[in-house]
């Protein structure tokens, strides 16, 4: 094999390894999606058959592709302004899942997106900024269907509806734990 071939080889075969990859700690990731925080405050939210209702039910009867044992939730705020909670979400892309991190306002509405792992072999383009920056501002009735409300991306077209499926399923997290079905307006789950 001449030393040209293999250089070209090579050059092919690097953004396919560059797809993959472990971007954001838990710990740099919600700075990512809030960083005029000063502080959070992390609450692990175990995701009980209860609450899984409560997510479908938002969700309109469509369950996410992974359910996780327990959500990592940041209250991010800045001085005594709450701005908002950072949600570790996990989606399937083609065949493996990708970590995102999701920034909500209060009113549910998108701060910022960000992804923590990706695992797939293609479709690494959704960890772009450029791509991201479309979820800022949607709100839980905004419509994210991919090649209309969010602009697809060439071969990535799993990623982009994993990217999408995440929001929602971030959405509806924050919506079903403001939802107070014993009255008494506590969470379960644990701070740190």
């Amino acid at each position: 094999m001449t030393r040209a071939l293999l250089l070209v080889l090579l050059a092919l075969a690097a953004p396919v390894c560059a797809q993959e990859g472990e971007f954001l700690s838990e710990q740099e990731a919600p700075h990512a999606v809030f960083p005029d925080a000063d502080r959070f405050v992390r609450l692990d939210v175990e995701s009980t058959p209860a609450l899984r209702e409560r997510m479908t039910a938002r969700l309109d009867g469509t369950q996410p592709s992974l359910w996780e044992e327990r959500y990592a939730v940041f209250a991010a705020s800045r001085g005594d302004a709450k701005l908002g909670r950072a949600i570790v979400i996990e989606e399937i892309g083609k065949h493996r899942p990708i970590t995102f991190m999701v920034g909500l306002k209060p009113d549910g509405s998108v701060q910022d997106v960000a992804v923590m792992a990706y695992r797939e072999a293609y479709g690494g383009e959704v960890r772009t900024a450029r791509f991201l920056r479309q979820y800022r501002g949607k709100a839980p009735a905004d419509p994210l269907r991919s090649g209309q409300d969010i602009k697809n991306i060439a071969g990535a077209t799993l990623s982009v509806d994993a990217a999408s499926r995440a929001v929602r399923k971030a959405q509806a997290l924050t919506a079903a734990l403001d939802e107070t079905p014993s009255g008494d307006g506590r969470v379960a789950g644990v701070a740190r």
